[in-house]
């Protein structure tokens, strides 16, 4: 720490040797208090009086005496020194809160079952200590969260992009249903071809979302053609107005369709498209702290898998 008086540069360390050696009025048992030879503290006071350009001691066969500059500083030394130590404390306290504190990002809350209070339930009784933040991410970030830091795990829908980053445990595996509006020609359907999806007009998730946009308009099923955008959607909310307007179709995961069927809309079960997958994921090699790994324990403890 670096405290400016008129231009002066002046560390803690000064003023911490001036405040003690005020209070002990003798150099040496000052020195002996801060684990300091004496010479070495007679220097630093000299050095911090040059600086200020005022004794702040006398010193004759009486002893050691503050001079009025001196006692003009002390308190507010003392002053700077409580303001420093408490800093240094409240910066402990965060440092101590932030590695006793999980992160959890999220895109879609993973209702299902119950994963996510019975996650918290085991890693709560592996670590009673710790704090779990859950955080909610939009649909723009594909890794809600873990791309930049902001998540320590997180329950994603994979494909993820970059994959090589990550790493995950699948937690769900659900058949693809098409979304739309109760009055579109396909609502009659009992179960829809994708084939007769293909020039529909699709919601689509945000361009940032990468990999996973494409997985949910299906462009492996597309057989190369190109499918037709009727506008982006980068949230639960905005999926349900588009498909009232009319505005397109949408893939959604069997476990996400009473999100979104709310009234005009409804979901049926499609033929020829792979099922989704919903995992938690977390960053590959450089993020095992315990508490990243007690929730990845605590995740397959809850799915009843011994991992």
């Amino acid at each position: 720490m670096v405290m400016d008086l008129h231009g002066r540069d002046v560390h803690s360390r000064d003023l911490r040797y001036f405040v003690a050696v005020a209070q002990e009025l003798h150099f040496t048992r000052a020195a002996e208090r801060l684990f300091v030879s004496q010479p070495a503290l007679s220097k630093q006071i000299r050095a911090l009086e040059r600086q200020l350009g005022a004794d702040l001691f006398v010193r004759d066969q009486r002893g050691v005496r503050l001079t009025s500059v001196g006692a003009a500083l002390l308190p507010h030394a003392r002053q700077v020194l409580e303001g420093w130590h408490s800093g240094v404390e409240a910066v402990e306290r965060a440092k101590t809160e932030e590695r006793a504190t999980l992160r959890v990002g999220m895109s879609t809350r993973p209702a299902r079952g119950g994963l996510l209070p019975a996650v918290r339930s085991r890693f709560g009784e592996a670590r009673p200590a710790a704090v779990i933040r859950l955080r909610q991410v939009g649909w723009d970030d594909p890794s809600a969260g873990l791309a930049d830091g902001s998540a320590d795990v997180a329950f994603i829908w994979l494909p993820l992009p970059g994959m090589e980053r990550y790493e995950w445990v699948v937690v769900a595996e659900e058949p693809r249903r098409v979304a739309l509006p109760e009055t579109h020609r396909l609502a009659a359907l009992d179960e829809v071809d994708f084939a007769d999806l293909a020039d529909e007009p699709f919601l689509a998730l945000p361009k940032s979302a990468g990999a996973l946009r494409d997985y949910w308009l299906a462009l492996d099923a597309r057989a190369g053609r190109p499918p037709r955008i009727g506008a982006e959607i980068a949230s639960t909310d905005e999926t349900y107005e588009a498909l009232v307007d009319g505005r397109g179709v949408c893939l959604v995961a069997a476990g996400n369709a009473p999100l979104i069927t709310l009234g005009g809309v409804v979901t049926r079960p499609v033929r020829g498209i792979a099922p989704s997958r919903f995992a938690l994921a977390w960053r590959a090699g450089e993020d095992r702290r315990p508490l990243v790994s007690a929730y990845i324990k605590a995740c397959g403890e809850a799915l009843g898998r011994a991992r």
